[in-house]
């Protein structure tokens, strides 16, 4: 379960439904600081707003911002990826940035533009291959390529996600879905469909490298090279290579 939502809606949500909440606790509730940490002022949209002005797009106060991501569940977030569909007051497709965590409380954002000759799809499609330089796993080597292939959500959710070296391709990631109002029902019957998801997400992730560990895989030191973590947000060392 993932929730989509326009920024702009966050407080109607919050006023609508009993069981997610803008700000204060509940069993699901959103806070905007849980978000793109850039240094930026203003709330959530406003950072967003900034970090695409200072690359030349416009969203303006009229666009509109969608967010895909896991919301706090039992007070407790944790997001391996969150993506931003970002439109303009036409709901024209501008961009998608997508923003990667990692477990030590660190993310990356990845600004993926719109083709020119697919912004008139009804399905906007956003692609980039992009070096990672940015330490997600102790399994992966810095210096391998992501390669996102994002469509814009509709009633179907689908994200794909590739990690390339020079040897050829090392991971396939798949994110898919159908789309659902959001509803107290709804929520109630995922919060039992999948209990304290979030706490799940991290504990599975330190159970498969455990796993991976015991098979004796090569691993990287976070501190190995701290030269090719670039453009973090929230460094965990101070010799990162932090920036907005």
């Amino acid at each position: 379960m993932m929730l989509y939502a326009d920024l702009d809606e966050l407080q109607t949500i919050d006023r609508n439904t009993r069981l997610m909440s803008h700000e204060h606790r509940n069993l699901y509730s959103f806070r905007d600081a849980d978000y793109f940490p850039t240094g930026a002022g203003g709330g959530l949209k406003s950072r967003v707003g900034t970090f695409l002005r200072e690359r030349g797009i416009d969203l303006s106060e009229a666009g509109h911002v969608r967010l895909l991501t896991l919301p706090r569940i039992l007070g407790y977030i944790f997001n391996p990826i969150s993506v931003y569909f970002c439109s303009d007051g036409d709901d024209k497709p501008l961009c998608a940035i997508a923003e990667v965590g990692n477990t030590f409380r660190e993310s990356k954002l990845f600004l993926l533009p719109v083709p020119a000759a697919q912004q008139e799809c009804a399905r906007t499609r956003y692609r980039l291959r992009v070096p990672k330089h940015y330490y997600v796993s102790p399994f992966s080597s810095l210096d391998v390529c992501f390669d996102f292939d994002l469509l814009l959500p509709g009633q179907t959710l689908q994200l794909h996600i590739e990690d390339w070296d020079a040897d050829g391709k090392l991971l396939d990631s798949h994110l898919r879905g159908n789309r659902v109002p959001l509803s107290d029902y709804q929520l109630l019957r995922f919060a039992l469909k999948f209990p304290a998801l979030t706490l799940k997400v991290i504990g599975l992730i330190h159970w498969h490298a455990l796993k991976l560990a015991a098979r004796r895989l090569h691993w990287h030191r976070k501190s190995e090279r701290p030269e090719l973590q670039r453009e973090v947000l929230n460094p965990s060392l101070p010799d990162t290579h932090a920036g907005r």
